[in-house]
């Protein structure tokens, strides 16, 4: 017998021009050109590999990412989604380290593409997904761990309610060094009324 998918995977979200879905096995050409062209927008905020980029972000490479997400999506400890804006792959948000129990917490990560950074659409696939995991998921809490140089990440997560907490001291090894983070999080009943309402009060006239 299969066991029962753990809550709120897998999942499809949308609102407006934004579409959240599980990673397919057919957007492996894709993600690699995005992923290719994004190179210097996203190498600063990524973990220090020894691979060259192009070999981390090959089609092979996403279809190895993709199975090894799946098997720990349907374990209960991860939910990745894709992110696509009017149809087309823009990015990805994960909840990651999802513990249940008495803390009931998971981390968030996200990237969006430079081509549409500064639009709203980051922020609006990271509320959707804010919705999902306080709703659906049956989750508590949300950490968003930021880099301080990485001021637009900043702005958009404080945009959606996030409180910072402290600094985490050489805390991840990204970029080829240990760096300090911001540490911020949402708890589920910050916003009685929601990350999309909120964000849709701040992006609407």
């Amino acid at each position: 017998m299969e066991p029962a998918p753990h809550p709120g995977w897998p999942a499809q979200l949308s609102w407006g021009p934004v579409e959240l879905h599980p990673l397919r096995r057919r957007d492996a050409a894709e993600w690699s050109r995005l992923r290719t062209a994004n190179e210097s927008w996203l190498r600063p905020w990524e973990p220090t590999a020894t691979q060259p980029w192009p070999v981390r972000h090959s089609p092979a490479a996403y279809r190895a990412m993709r199975r090894a997400l799946a098997r720990r999506a349907r374990t209960g400890v991860t939910v990745p989604l894709a992110i696509r804006v009017e149809g087309r792959l823009a990015g990805q948000v994960t909840v990651d380290n999802i513990v249940r129990g008495a803390m009931r917490s998971g981390w968030l990560g996200y990237w969006i593409d430079r081509g549409v950074a500064g639009r709203g659409m980051g922020s609006l696939a990271v509320a959707l997904v804010c919705d999902h995991a306080f709703g659906a998921m049956g989750l508590h809490r949300l950490q968003a761990d930021i880099r301080p140089e990485n001021e637009p990440s900043q702005r958009l997560v404080e945009r959606l309610g996030f409180t910072r907490e402290g600094v985490l001291r050489r805390y991840l090894d990204i970029d080829g060094e240990w760096r300090d983070h911001l540490a911020y999080a949402l708890l589920a009943d910050d916003l009685p009324g929601g990350a999309l309402a909120r964000w849709r009060s701040r992006a609407e006239p």
